[in-house]
């Protein structure tokens, strides 16, 4: 994965509310958005940038394009990114909160099957800090460095990367794969990422309450990466068994896999502990952690 300031991106729904106050964002801190979709509106220029009905009538104007960011409703979120796989843009990030599972079921087949990175939905998008913004991540806590996120959770993203900062490191990438039971890109698909990212020297993963994520990256981690990981998991005090948080927890809840207590924070943190990861019990424990994880990687 190669970002960086002349990654072209298209911005699907850019008439919507959210795209209209994040767009701008994204341009100054130096996005190339070279186009933007959102149908009926073709012709128009939204914010200074061209506007097209349809996905290909963009690319036939202004070339070919990297990434499509989704800000179109939940209903036709998917539609949007079809539409941006079948013109060939194989990175899709998917802002947009409330997608129906299935709709998310079956965008995830199509990707699956034409080698597309769909990250999302309901997530804040990618950043490399100091070059390019693909979402609504806050600039101000991030800086150019070499430490690698990835995160089910939002706000914990930013919190963890605004630690990080104030320790004087800072970051290569951060992603928000999105906490929602049905995601486009998953913790597995990240670390391998970020294992092969050759600006990355360590990564940082940050889990929640329920899915087994956590577990399934636990023995990726210990099988195939060689980096430094540090993590951290959410929930540490949610009672069990009981529907809290985001709605994949709800659900999970309500299932043998949440009632039988096997993606419980304890359960996580001791497999990821068992796969030598550093587990922090607070986001302000990360940056320390991460010193020894490099200090200790530097002398072996």
């Amino acid at each position: 994965m190669k970002l960086s300031p002349a990654t072209k991106v298209l911005i699907c729904g850019i008439a919507e509310s959210l795209a209209i106050i994040h767009v701008p964002l994204m341009r100054a801190y130096g996005t190339q958005v070279v186009a933007g979709v959102s149908p009926g509106e073709g012709g128009r220029s939204i914010q200074a940038i061209p506007t097209f009905d349809l996905v290909e009538e963009a690319i036939a104007e202004v070339g070919p394009i990297d990434v499509a960011i989704i800000f179109s409703p939940p209903f036709t979120a998917t539609d949007a990114a079809l539409e941006a796989i079948a013109a060939g843009i194989r990175q899709i990030v998917i802002v947009s909160a409330g997608v129906p599972p299935l709709d998310m079921m079956r965008l995830v087949r199509t990707a699956e099957a034409t080698d597309t990175l769909v990250v999302g939905p309901n997530c804040p998008g990618i950043i490399v800090p100091g070059q390019v913004l693909l979402g609504l991540h806050p600039t101000d806590c991030y800086q150019p460095g070499s430490i690698g996120i990835v995160s089910r959770c939002s706000t914990l993203a930013y919190e963890v990367a605004l630690q990080i900062t104030r320790a004087g490191m800072g970051q290569s990438i951060a992603a928000c794969i999105g906490a929602d039971r049905v995601v486009g890109s998953s913790l597995l698909q990240w670390l391998q990422i970020l294992d092969e990212d050759d600006r990355t020297e360590a990564i940082v993963l940050v889990g929640e309450v329920s899915g087994d994520g956590e577990l399934r990256a636990a023995r990726y981690i210990a099988e195939t990466i060689d980096k430094p990981v540090v993590a951290y998991i959410a929930g540490h005090f949610a009672p069990v068994n009981r529907a809290i948080g985001h709605a994949n927890a709800i659900v999970a809840s309500r299932t043998a896999i949440g009632k039988g207590g096997k993606t419980d924070v304890a359960t996580k943190v001791a497999a990821l502990k068992a796969a030598k990861v550093k587990v922090a019990d607070r986001p302000s424990k990360i940056p320390e952690l991460l010193r020894r994880a490099l200090t200790t990687k530097a002398k072996d």
